[in-house]
């Protein structure tokens, strides 16, 4: 096998990717110190007998193999810089290797299987790049002592402490350690990158507490007596919940039993409400799901589908290492103690089956892998499997619950406390933090007590920091705002400074903002609008014959008015007793200028704002990723406008009529959910496409983007067997290979975009497949790795295919620039 030689920074360069090696081949030995760099990557090498030879080498690629032993003969290879080692299957890294290599910067071991690191790795001092992501590390005090350390990425391990002397290195600029069971640091605080981790370990040395909270989040579908069990929890004793007094969005509550700080969170269950669920919902959180056994049918599989199965799921995909109780509600109204033991028996065992069929369901999806012909592309995909398997979703027995009784009641209560006190069930529930953030909290209480802060919690940045350095005056504003920064990621109060337009706003009392969410996000919109008076509507300088516009235009296009937006919202603020003329406008916004509501609803992928559909600016600037863009017509807020809400759209009609008829030779990309599309998921990527391309149609489970020319469609599949998002380049939009090329930077755009919204649900996986295009063959062709692809700063070689045709397994060939996204220049005839 020869390999494609190369000078790359004036270096010599033995290039061997992707030519499926078990073995080095004589021809790179054969250059012995000679050879500088050699690039690896992508073979199927089990071991690297012989490479010692290259003594000179000073950048060695071997990622994407299938390494299980850290090879020994890398300890003569002296004159090493670079060393990637990342995607195999490595456990463990002997002692007295990596700190032979005096001259290695950059280490990368990252998608292995290490366990821990070896106790001599502080050895390595000229190292200022470190990657060990998507591991099993658990402790990484062998790193203390790196001075030279600038980047260290951790991501996806086992960790549960960060060791302090780690941080006190003035070197470390860039730290990554989301996705792991951090309990000190608290994963909220690590959250916010290493100067919270450094502020937190400086203010731990003056003073520390343990602090127990539990955030319990109430879950179950409309009228299953959620509300109910969350009162009644809440005071010890039956709390009855009329009808018309059930949760609307989001109701937070607050108790402390026993040392330990219940924040109850009451879902409301309603359909309509599932969009803002994202925005609340945290990992590591005690679920409590009821369950109404007096209208749970055996017989009926749609009955645990509604009831059990869809909220099981979705927890497993936001929140898959949390911990869920099912308490089975309204026992009262079950005719016989049998019938209700019946129902909790088959509840529980099609729980058991659910899981145990996700789990079958990764084995087989890790088997196919498995088969194919070069796993070394599949790296990636494979850790993700492996990643999701060791995700282990706790869901507890069911309980069946009278809560109409004070016994029962009680019971629950002394339950949950049993349950709470195993660190096996709850290890993440005792968090080490300084004292002063206890502090912090409890001031902010007694500024909304004593009246400082009004008893809605909006107040400024500016004010809050005044108030509370009264308080607390050996705290500076940095460290203040730190603090702030943690207790809104716990969800105590909501700051945020992502939103240019609400970074000097704080939200003291959450329940207050999403008192506003709901004002305009509820499942009875249309009979609150309505409901809207006369005065109400004269406030605006409406007609009632407009109230009418709104409600058909809502019924029929999923679009509210800005002006009823403003009507419903300002209506909510005045029930709440706010009368502060200046912050209602700034809240509901005005004719000028749009409210800080709807900035926020809009942030969060909940709707975005509409406009007329101009037509195609041939002169229009051409989006490209690598270059900054600014649209030909940007959206100016326009007070007589509405805002589209995609996930109440009932059809496809417009959509499918601006697309026209599929054909065969359209560009097409089908992205695999497993084990299914998140709840709102393709509504949310919609809206973030939106932002993008001006020019754009959108349906129940459609939307088409048009930028220049070029049309791309985006259609949702969930009803029967697999579920997956489409996206077609229309063939009649290209007629070049440029053209093609254009079509796939759009539909580049649109993965990155899913890519990232990807990274909310940590127990989802995805694969992408392109169909061939022959008519009737059921056949495809795997995309490798994608995400390596999408990161345009990644430093890794990776071209997805060479070839410039391919062939499916029934025999039919395309140009590969159909079915991928490739460059003119990488294809081989």
């Amino acid at each position: 096998m020869l390999p494609s030689n190369g000078y790359h920074h004036g270096k010599k360069e033995e290039d061997y990717t992707g030519q499926k090696l078990r073995f080095l081949p004589p021809s790179l030995l054969e250059k012995g110190q000679e050879a500088l760099k050699a690039d690896l990557q992508r073979n199927r090498l089990r071991q690297v007998t012989g490479i010692s030879c290259l003594s000179n080498l000073t950048e060695l690629n071997l990622s994407r193999n299938e390494l299980v032993e850290f090879p020994l003969e890398v300890k003569q290879l002296r004159n090493l810089v670079k060393l990637y080692m990342n995607q195999n299957s490595i456990k463990n890294i002997p002692d007295d290797i990596l700190p032979s290599l005096k001259k290695l910067q950059f280490l990368k071991m990252s998608t292995n299987r290490l366990v821990k690191l070896p106790s001599d790795m502080g050895k390595c001092q000229s190292l200022t790049y470190l990657n060990l992501s998507n591991n099993s590390l658990k402790d990484l005090q062998p790193l203390v002592g790196l001075h030279r350390l600038k980047e260290l990425y951790v991501e996806k391990n086992q960790l549960a402490e960060l060791p302090r002397a780690l941080f006190q290195s003035s070197a470390l600029t860039v730290f990554k350690v989301s996705g792991n069971p951090l309990s000190k640091p608290p994963e909220e605080i690590c959250a916010g990158g290493l100067k919270d981790i450094q502020s937190y370990f400086v203010m731990l040395e003056d003073s520390s507490c343990s602090v127990c909270t539990i955030k319990t989040m109430f879950l179950g579908a409309s009228m299953a007596g959620k509300s109910t069990l969350c009162r009644s929890l809440m005071h010890g004793v039956p709390v009855a919940v009329d009808k018309a007094d059930r949760t609307v969005g989001i109701e937070i509550s607050e108790v402390d039993r026993d040392g330990v700080r219940f924040l109850f969170w009451d879902f409301a269950g309603q359909e309509e409400y599932y969009l803002t669920h994202h925005v609340f919902i945290t990992p590591q959180a005690f679920v409590i799901l009821a369950i109404d056994l007096s209208s749970y049918t055996i017989e009926d599989p749609t009955s645990f589908s509604e009831k059990v199965g869809f909220w099981i799921n979705n927890i497993h995909l936001k929140v898959p290492n949390s911990v869920v109780l099912l308490v089975g509600t309204h026992v009262d109204q079950c005719e016989v103690e049998l019938e209700m033991l019946k129902k909790k028996a088959d509840i529980e065992e099609k729980v058991r089956q659910m899981l145990s069929e996700r789990k079958e369901s990764l084995d087989r999806q890790r088997k196919t892998l498995e088969e194919l012909e070069d796993i070394s592309l599949f790296s990636e995909q494979m850790s993700d499997i492996q990643r999701l398997t060791e995700y282990k979703l706790k869901v507890l027995d069911l309980v069946p619950i009278d809560c109409t009784t004070s016994e029962d009641i009680k019971w629950l209560q002394n339950h949950i406390k049993e349950m709470i006190s195993n660190k096996d069930t709850f290890p993440f529930m005792e968090q080490m933090i300084p004292q002063c953030y206890q502090e912090v909290e409890t001031a902010l209480q007694e500024l909304v007590d004593s009246g400082d802060i009004p008893k809605h919690g909006i107040v400024s940045q500016e004010d809050l920091l005044y108030y509370l350095k009264d308080k607390h005056n050996e705290l500076d504003h940095e460290k203040m705002r730190l603090i702030l920064q943690y207790l809104h990621r716990i969800g105590i109060i909501m700051w945020y400074l992502e939103i240019p337009d609400l970074k000097d706003i704080v939200f003291v009392k959450p329940s207050f903002l999403i008192s506003l969410f709901k004002a305009i996000i509820r499942h009875d919109l249309v009979s609150v609008l309505a409901d809207i008076t006369s005065n109400e509507l004269k406030s605006e300088n409406v007609l009632q014959v407009q109230r009418k516009r709104w409600i058909n235009d809502f019924r029929d296009r999923a679009s509210l008015s800005n002006m009823a937006i403003r009507i419903l919202v300002r209506k909510e603020l005045q029930q709440s007793g706010i009368d502060d003329e200046d912050m209602i406008e700034d809240i509901v916004g005005t004719k000028k200028k749009t409210g800080n509501l709807l900035t926020l609803v809009q942030h969060f992928d909940v709707c975005l704002p509409t406009k007329q559909n101009s037509p195609l600016n041939p002169a229009a600037q051409e989006f490209c990723p690598s270059i900054k863009w600014k649209p030909s017509n940007p959206f100016v807020y326009d007070p007589d406008g509405a805002c589209l809400f995609p996930s109440c759209l009932t059809n496809n009609n417009q959509v499918r009529e601006m697309w026209g008829e599929d054909n065969l030779e359209d560009v097409n990309v089908q992205v695999y959910f497993l084990p299914e599309i998140p709840h709102g998921f393709f509504h949310r990527l919609v809206i973030k496409i939106c932002s993008i391309y001006s020019t754009y149609w959108i349906g129940k489970d459609q939307c088409l983007f048009s930028c220049g020319k070029r049309r791309v469609l985006l259609r949702e599949h969930v009803k029967d067997g697999d579920q997956f998002i489409e996206m077609r380049g229309k063939s009649s939009d290209v007629d070049t290979s440029s053209d093609i090329q254009k079509m796939w930077d759009i539909i580049k755009v649109i993965m990155m975009r899913l890519a990232q919204l990807t990274q909310q649900w940590r127990g989802l996986c995805q694969f992408v497949h392109s169909p061939c295009k022959e008519r009737g063959c059921s056949e495809y062709f795997e995309w490798s790795d994608w995400q390596d692809w999408l990161d345009p700063s990644g430093s890794e070689k990776f071209n997805m295919v060479s070839e410039a045709k391919l062939t499916c397994r029934n025999g039919h060939t395309r140009r590969t620039e159909l079915l991928f996204p490739v460059s003119s220049v990488n294809l081989k005839d």
